[in-house]
């Protein structure tokens, strides 16, 4: 444990990708093969099980070192990363100790651990993390806090993490990062243990490939007839995976759809084994593709009533042949794999078809399929040279995403809230408003989109313009006006406004208007009426 926190610590102390690179590949090489298991898999997106919830950590953390409740909440407040707050605050408690041999002074022993005590009293788990407080130095107490807390990031990428894997194992990239896609469990699963041979991949999927947005003009990407184009959906990308008479269904961040899909695992039945289909999951009503606010109501469902199943109806939209007839296909180019998938899906079908495909001879056609994507309900075009392999993550070349413009409106900057981790000690997330009948409504919620020094000046403004406080949110003074664009919108009973954007994100500070300026609540009902008409 104390090496894989040195580690973090070492990781956390540089933004050089060069030296993130040595730093994990010289750790994989040094550590434990089981401990080197579990360093990957928490990069990758893995989390141990949550022992306590934050409101019960800092409890606890009160009543060890004896400091008030509401001091430890502001404490919290003010560093923002509340795994940092604890470790600092058990300072005083903590007589670290070298290491005793027991199994939980490794990752994996402490993983391990804590997997033992899912189903434990609550009393044990408290003794437990007592025990780790006081022995663990500060920085060990840190990253002990983030596991338990199910809170573990780093910012360190998957994809770095799994390029020093396979360095520090003689593997290939593509053998380490298939085999750790899909719901995979450090502490009772070795897929590494066949080295390079082949292990049984069961229903494992393959690394999606991803696609860059489109930065440049069309005419710099080459020749129109050299590419495929698709519409680009607002769904769930998701592969479809037969094999060995079993089939499973797998979300990008490799969560298991089979029992909140069971309508689309009982539609691919038909596949032959060893076949796996990358596509797009949609609800669809009488033909038009519905918001993904629509089909956010079936996620997380484990087991979906008949009636749910009716008033959500879904489909999957096939764009791709990762393997056919238990051939890996994805190093044949596009052109090969769309032939393939073409024989293979019906174009039309109820629940499971292939997406549709245009071949165009100039970019202006192009353009012209991006402007009407919106009239289909996708968010734009896919843009796939006919020779590109199907690749793990992203390459440049190969896919592009060219989404059509966002929408827009002018709000007021109504509360703020102070950022976690690095952003901690800055009012990074900021709610918006809109007029409605002489009061600002709130609407939106924004994160990203000011410069360094904008950041700065609003944050000042903020400081010094506050009403009231929450907790860590402010109310200022409604005096600064802000260009919001959003994908998209939905109306929402949760929401205030009866109105639900999708990602919205600041596009620029609007210096030149009065907040009065800004724009109503009833110019997004009416965009809304726009979009999605009765």
């Amino acid at each position: 444990m104390k090496q894989f926190a040195e580690l973090c610590e070492a990781l956390d102390s540089t933004t050089s990708t060069g030296e993130r690179l040595s730093l994990l590949t010289a750790y994989f090489r040094e550590a434990s093969p089981v401990d080197a298991r579990c360093a990957l898999a928490l990069f990758s997106g893995w989390r141990p099980p949550r022992l306590l919830k934050s409101t019960e950590l800092r409890a606890l953390a009160a009543e060890l070192s004896g400091i008030p409740l509401w001091l430890v909440e502001e404490s919290y407040h003010f560093v923002g990363d509340l795994g940092e707050t604890l470790a600092l605050l058990m300072a005083d408690e903590a007589t670290p100790s070298p290491s005793s041999g027991a199994p939980e002074d490794s990752l994996h022993g402490l993983l391990l651990h804590m997997n033992s005590l899912r189903q434990a009293s609550h009393e044990e788990i408290r003794s437990f993390v007592l025990r780790q407080w006081k022995s663990l130095d500060t920085t060990g107490r840190l990253i002990f806090n983030k596991l338990i807390a199910g809170s573990f990031r780093l910012g360190v990428a998957s994809r770095l993490a799994i390029t020093a894997f396979a360095q520090a194992f003689g593997l290939s990239e593509e053998t380490v990062a298939h085999r750790v896609a899909g719901d995979w469990n450090p502490l009772a699963d070795d897929p590494f243990s066949a080295g390079e041979s082949e292990p049984d991949l069961a229903l494992k999927p393959f690394p999606f490939c991803l696609a860059y947005s489109v930065e440049n003009t069309l005419a710099s990407l080459g020749t129109p007839s050299d590419f495929l184009l698709e519409y680009k959906w607002d769904g769930i990308r998701c592969q479809i995976v037969r094999r060995e008479g079993r089939m499973a269904l797998w979300s990008r961040g490799g969560e298991s759809l089979d029992k909140a899909f069971p309508e689309l695992v009982q539609a691919a039945s038909f596949l032959p084994s060893d076949t796996i289909l990358d596509g797009e999951i949609l609800l669809v009503r009488q033909g038009r593709v519905m918001p993904f606010t629509e089909l956010q109501k079936r996620i997380g469902r484990k087991d979906p009533s008949p009636t749910l199943l009716k008033k959500y109806p879904v489909m999957f939209l096939a764009f791709d042949l990762l393997m056919h007839k238990g051939e890996d296909i994805r190093s044949q180019p596009l052109r090969h794999r769309r032939a393939l998938l073409e024989n293979l899906i019906v174009p039309d079908g109820d629940l499971l078809r292939l997406n549709e495909g245009f071949n165009v001879r100039s970019w202006e056609e192009a353009a012209q399929l991006r402007q009407a994507a919106p009239d289909r309900g996708a968010e734009g075009i896919m843009i796939k040279h006919l020779d590109s392999p199907y690749v793990s993550g992203r390459k440049r070349h190969i896919w592009w995403k060219w989404k059509v413009d966002p929408y827009t409106v002018d709000a007021v900057l109504l509360y703020a809230q102070a950022g976690h981790g690095r952003r901690a000690g800055l009012y990074t997330d900021f709610t918006f408003a809109l007029w409605h009948e002489g009061r600002l409504v709130p609407f939106a919620k924004a994160y990203s989109g000011l410069t360094d020094e904008e950041m700065a000046e609003v944050n000042r403004f903020i400081r010094h313009n506050t009403l009231e406080k929450f907790g860590p949110v402010r109310s200022v003074k409604p005096q600064l006006v802000f260009e919001l664009a959003f994908e998209s919108l939905q109306r929402s009973n949760r929401h205030k406004s009866g109105v639900a954007v999708r990602f919205p994100r600041i596009l620029r500070w609007r210096r030149d208007k009065q907040p009065h300026e800004a724009d109503s609540l009833q110019t997004l009902l009416n965009l809304l009426a726009k979009v999605h008409p009765e």
